[in-house]
């Protein structure tokens, strides 16, 4: 699942993003100010930045510095009210991947963060394959053989981890780093109850083993 961080200083516009995002299946965490959103890069690994330029306490020019300066893999879409071409030509030349001027169509908006996760290094795969599981990320679609199975978003984003983990240990807590957004309790049964219900539709033989102590992993 496409892990989104919304940096958006006007609260009525950013709620208005996040929730169309989500509405598209991603996993939205939001902050209005730059400086925030520096400190909460180092904290959850998104996989695009919507990031509006003119920012409070920190700019949103600093911010893609920032971001660059600490290695971040995200890619930054930045939103600007200044149309002309000299802006668009500047953000892009201080290290952002794409430009959308204000006011936008939200259509528009979903396909270039879509086109940004494409691009995001552990993104490059879009169908993940092990044992008789398939997963096609771009299709959100799940077989195990030949038998298709339907998934809840959740299900689905905590399949999809175990997938790119290459039968590594995968915690609750990355999973719920990558597949819930900032607002869930850390104590919460979320993962447990999901990946009960992954099971249950997986079906026999059962591929998620429990590391007790450490998280799940993938047969």
């Amino acid at each position: 699942m496409l892990r989104v961080l919304v940096v958006e200083d006007d609260t009525v516009l950013a709620r208005l993003i996040a929730d169309g995002l989500r509405e598209h299946g991603m996993i939205v965490d939001v902050v209005h100010d730059g400086a925030t959103a520096v400190s909460r890069v180092t904290d959850v690994t998104a996989d695009v930045v919507v990031l509006d330029r003119d920012l409070p306490v920190l700019h949103g020019d600093d911010v893609t510095r920032a971001l660059i300066r600490l290695g971040s893999p995200a890619r930054i879409l930045m939103l600007t009210a200044a149309a002309s071409l000299d802006s668009r030509v500047e953000g892009l030349h201080l290290g952002a991947d794409d430009y959308l001027a204000k006011p936008f169509a939200f259509a528009e908006l979903i396909a270039r963060v879509t086109a940004l996760g494409r691009r995001a290094p552990d993104r490059v795969a879009t169908v993940l394959h092990r044992g008789d599981l398939t997963v096609d990320v771009g299709r959100h679609e799940v077989r195990r053989g030949n038998r298709p199975i339907t998934l809840t978003r959740k299900e689905f984003g905590v399949l999809t981890e175990l997938l790119r983990a290459d039968g590594e240990i995968v915690s609750a807590e990355h999973l719920l780093n990558r597949v819930w957004d900032e607002h869930t309790d850390p104590f919460t049964t979320a993962v447990r109850t999901t990946v009960k219900t992954l099971r249950q539709k997986l079906g026999d033989p059962d591929p998620i083993s429990t590391v007790v102590g450490r998280g799940y992993r993938l047969a």
